[in-house]
């Protein structure tokens, strides 16, 4: 577990007193240009985050969690939220959510604000970092929990699963049920991508004839895209007979679409999604997808931070909980 850095070791570092830092950080006016240089460099090389609340009258905690999410429509992480909320409220502490965008500027902003307000601990969505904010965060010295993705080498601790094992399984299972020129609808986020990759790399293995194309639409991904996704897809490659969507919302614009073109789903089309939100089994057909557990994330998230902010050891501070693959009438 790594330590925060406080004002004391800016000031050493930079060889100037706590003063001089708390004014060349706060109050610029009051020191010299080159003073002030000095000790932002050394903020700069150890991503020192300052403490916005550090004057204020508050309790040795603050019994506030962040969560960062990429996107606060994206039904996709709902249950997990949810989960986290609970098993957070339920130990007495508060969860504070972000958006942080899928890309790293608007997450590094976000950070940065989180960071100035000393939560007790941050849930990240994905294991993506700046070097900038991996820096904000090991400095900061407070939990951190990566999830929705695998790493052997976590920032902290990390609950999640393998979005390319994700892939390799839709592509085996369609390929079990006889499917042979597959496409694949993906979103162009990290996440999404490897679970393209996994289903491209299990389809060499199963020597398919066909590479499967892939079409790429903007995170966080709707209904519409799917649509007209599937649109440029038969346009490009009309022989498809099968679609693996990187989320479920797409996978519904791809129904739609399909049964506008009047394609017998799954006999002439087999569509799969990814997160069974609530909608999945009431499709007709029914979409076949893969399974998420979120309550578990977050329920594990909290459970994780909420000891070792309160001095317990984690045993297991790497969890991959896998993914299940529902089958229903789509595919």
């Amino acid at each position: 577990m790594v330590q925060a850095l406080t004002i004391h070791d800016i000031a050493r570092l930079a060889g100037v007193s706590s003063m001089t830092v708390s004014r060349a950080i706060n109050q610029p006016d009051r020191v010299s240009q080159a003073m002030r240089e000095r000790v932002l460099e050394v903020v700069r090389h150890t991503g020192f985050v300052p403490n916005a609340t550090a004057g204020s009258l508050r309790s040795a905690r603050a019994r506030l969690v962040a969560a960062v999410l990429p996107t606060l429509t994206g039904p996709v992480f709902q249950e997990m939220v949810r989960a986290l909320n609970q098993a957070l409220a339920e130990r007495g502490y508060q969860l504070m959510i972000g958006q942080g965008g899928y890309g790293p500027d608007g997450e590094d902003e976000l950070l940065h604000a989180v960071l100035r307000r000393r939560p007790d601990g941050i849930v990240l969505t994905g294991i993506l970092r700046s070097p900038n904010s991996r820096r904000r965060l090991l400095s900061a010295g407070i939990p951190v929990v990566e999830t929705w993705d695998l790493t052997a080498s976590p920032l902290d601790m990390l609950v999640g699963f393998s979005n390319e094992r994700i892939g390799e399984a839709v592509c085996a299972y369609l390929h079990r049920k006889g499917y042979r020129v597959p496409a694949l609808l993906c979103g162009d986020d990290e996440r999404a991508q490897r679970r393209a990759k996994g289903f491209k790399h299990m389809a060499q293995l199963l020597g398919w004839a066909v590479s499967a194309p892939v079409h790429l639409v903007p995170a966080p991904t709707t209904l519409a895209q799917g649509r007209a996704g599937l649109a440029a897809l038969l346009d490009a490659h009309p022989l498809t007979d099968a679609v693996f969507c990187t989320s479920d919302m797409l996978a519904l614009g791809v129904l739609i679409e399909a049964q506008t073109r009047g394609l017998a789903v799954p006999d002439q089309l087999a569509v799969v999604g990814l997160g069974d939100l609530d909608f999945a089994a009431s499709l007709q057909p029914a979409l076949t997808t893969v399974r998420i557990d979120g309550t578990r994330i977050g329920q594990t998230a909290a459970q994780y931070i909420v000891d070792r902010v309160e001095g317990r050891s984690v045993d297991q501070p790497i969890l991959d909980i896998g993914f299940s693959l529902v089958e229903r009438a789509s595919a």
